[in-house]
């Protein structure tokens, strides 16, 4: 039945999106995050519904008459740059049959992702963008966290099978990523009955984030904490929730759970902890070796005899490590630009934002989103999810948020230099 379900909503939504492409980009995220397909047992499981989606929403975008934008800004050129990058270390991977699949893989991703800049230039889009983003991976941390409290923390929270966030440590970095964006629709909700199932949502997530037993989400949904203090409007508020919350998740937690979070403070003795530091080495060293690094699918017994000589193979488990080692020094530096112009871009939108009655969402969107990429941040340091479709998604509303503030402020008749007319696609940073 399940497997049905899914078919006929995705095939059902066929004929929406041939009118209506800005639909597709929605249907995509709710495959993408929410996996519904791998929450059956037939013949849905590994049916291409995805693939099916994508191919309608880019012809259904061909032929529709609604404006298109593309903004060439610093940000989105060093974003394309890295996918061509990418490319070029594909090209001269150490393993390219296994290589170009992954590659293909990620441009996949990446060009819906540009498909959304393109189609879901509004608020009232935007808006349900975040809201199938919520509700897809949120339906793993409601889950996840009456499983934890269920369970009294013994066991793990997995995510579904088959997909980016699979893993536990994964799943907790997602849901550390989301929940700044829950708080923002909580928080712009009229309504009270929604502002109180995503408050339940919130916490429940956090018990599965918990229940996780991941460290690196740990680290990161420490520091995630404090910057969802630093950019709240009622400081005041959100600090003393999260004075009496967190020490409440950490008291109902089971001892298992503490020994294995002590762990961070000897990692020397921890083999896992171990292992990522000698596949950061390895990384480092090819990198140093390898001017385009070593390619997609590098992390094999060869490759860590060459660099690493004794060490047993292993992924990297970190976002810069992995990108290091796959694209070498250049494609760190493109991929850590990218976070930094999209960071400075959400503090300049905040900055114009902020003051002005109508764009008061648009400031508090900046906020939630920079929350989500310092969760990143901090919890990707240990998890190896550098091609993950929400930071993508992410990056992607920053520069639709550029979009809107520069429209407003052009029809505002204020004083922006060398901005083009918002009916052309292009404008500049």
């Amino acid at each position: 039945m399940r497997d049905i379900f899914v078919a006929l909503i995705v095939f059902g939504s066929l004929p929406i999106i041939l009118s209506r492409p800005y639909v597709g980009v929605l249907v995509w995220t709710w495959l993408g995050y929410m996996n519904p397909h791998r929450l059956g047992w037939g013949f849905a499981y590994d049916f291409p519904f995805a693939y099916i989606v994508a191919i309608v929403t880019l012809v259904a975008m061909l032929f529709s008459k609604d404006p298109k934008r593309f903004p060439i800004t610093g940000l989105t050129a060093t974003w394309l740059l890295f996918i061509a990058w990418m490319g070029l270390a594909t090209l001269f991977a150490f393993y390219p049959t296994d290589a170009w699949p992954q590659y293909e893989k990620v441009l996949k991703i990446q060009l819906m992702t540009f498909v959304t800049i393109a189609l879901m230039c509004s608020r009232e889009r935007l808006r349900l963008l975040l809201w199938v983003i919520v509700i897809s991976l949120g339906f793993f941390g409601v889950k996840g966290g009456l499983f934890t409290i269920l369970t009294g923390g013994e066991y793990h929270v997995w995510g579904p099978s088959g997909s980016f966030i699979e893993g536990n440590n994964e799943l907790a970095l997602a849901l550390l990523m989301t929940l700044p964006l829950m708080q923002y629709l909580r928080t712009t909700s009229d309504n009270k009955w929604i502002r109180y199932g995503l408050l339940v949502a919130i916490a429940l997530s956090a018990f599965a984030i918990v229940g996780s037993q991941s460290r690196g989400a740990l680290v990161g949904g420490l520091g995630m904490a404090f910057f969802l203090w630093l950019k709240s409007r009622r400081k005041a508020l959100v600090g003393a929730v999260l004075i009496v919350f967190i020490p409440l998740l950490f008291v109902f937690m089971p001892q298992q759970w503490h020994e294995r979070m002590w762990t961070i403070g000897t990692y020397e003795e921890d083999a896992s902890a171990m292992g990522r530091i000698d596949a950061w080495q390895m990384a480092l060293q090819l990198a140093n070796d390898k001017f385009t690094g070593g390619g997609f699918e590098l992390w094999k017994p060869e490759i860590f005899d060459r660099y690493a000589p004794g060490k047993d193979p292993r992924d990297a488990h970190s976002i810069y490590f992995k990108v290091l080692g796959e694209h070498g020094w250049i494609g760190l530096i493109l991929f850590l630009t990218i976070g930094v112009i999209a960071w400075r871009t959400a503090t300049w939108v905040i900055a114009r934002a902020r003051n002005e009655k109508d764009l008061v969402w648009l400031a508090e969107l900046g906020k939630a989103i920079q929350v989500s990429l310092a969760a990143y941040a901090g919890a990707g340091a240990f998890l190896g999810l550098s091609y993950f479709d929400l930071y993508w998604h992410l990056i992607a509303i920053i520069v639709v948020s550029k979009i809107l503030m520069q429209q407003y402020m052009a029809n505002s008749n204020s004083d922006i230099a060398n901005l083009q007319s918002p009916t052309n696609f292009v404008f500049r940073s």
